[in-house]
């Protein structure tokens, strides 16, 4: 009688009240995560810090708190957060908008910056924007172990990432001037599964997780 009862309440679950087929919420699943201290980006903590500045400034671009450089409120862009975006069966992430011939209309996302000073990047005397690098090799790295069509086409060979290994180093650049050779210093995430997956993104005490659930 009770294995009936149970029956009935799971097949009036599914089917709703009203006879109505309805779908069941499933729990997402973590199909791959990861994440690195934003506190040892460089040996020179100077340095780091710039490094750091830049990863979270770069994600503020990308989850719109941040439009341009006018924009920019530091304490706002340091504080811990989380953001997520969805990609459905088939579209492209980028990570600047200088894409390939091969990516071309299929692009639905990016973080919507190019690492420059009028942007607000700061420079470690070397380069401007100098640690998105880590960003977008943090990223590169959730997104292959989650079985994604993830593409990198310059490594980060010549200079090594901390906590990242250097299979999944990912050289970014973005120049005006140049935009093939920023087209070939990109990141290109594209979703292969037949169902949405989602990218989540969280930082707290120095720490910055990438998570890819479905």
């Amino acid at each position: 009688m009770l294995l009936q009862i149970l029956t009935s309440i799971s097949a009036a679950t599914l089917l709703g009240w009203g006879g109505q087929l309805i779908n069941p919420i499933l729990p997402s699943v973590v199909l791959a995560q990861h994440e690195i201290s934003l506190h040892n980006r460089y040996p020179v903590k100077s340095v780091s810090d710039i490094f750091k500045d830049n990863i979270l400034l770069n994600i503020a671009y990308m989850d719109g708190t941040v439009k341009d450089g006018k924009d920019i409120n530091w304490s706002e862009v340091e504080k811990p957060f989380k953001y997520e975006f969805k990609l459905e069966p088939g579209q492209t992430f980028a990570f600047q908008d200088d894409v390939l011939p091969d990516f071309k209309g299929k692009v639905v996302k990016t973080t919507n910056a190019h690492f420059n000073s009028q942007e607000g990047f700061k420079s470690d005397g070397y380069l401007v924007g100098d640690g998105v690098c880590h960003f977008a090799s943090l990223i590169y790295w959730v997104a292959k172990d989650a079985g994604l069509d993830a593409y990198a086409p310059t490594n980060h060979d010549f200079m090594s990432i901390p906590d990242i290994s250097k299979e999944f180093g990912v050289a970014i650049y973005a120049n005006p001037y140049t935009k093939g050779a920023n087209a070939q210093q990109n990141l290109y995430i594209t979703n292969n599964k037949d169902k949405a997956v989602t990218f989540k993104f969280e930082y707290q005490n120095d720490n910055l997780k990438v998570s890819v659930v479905d």
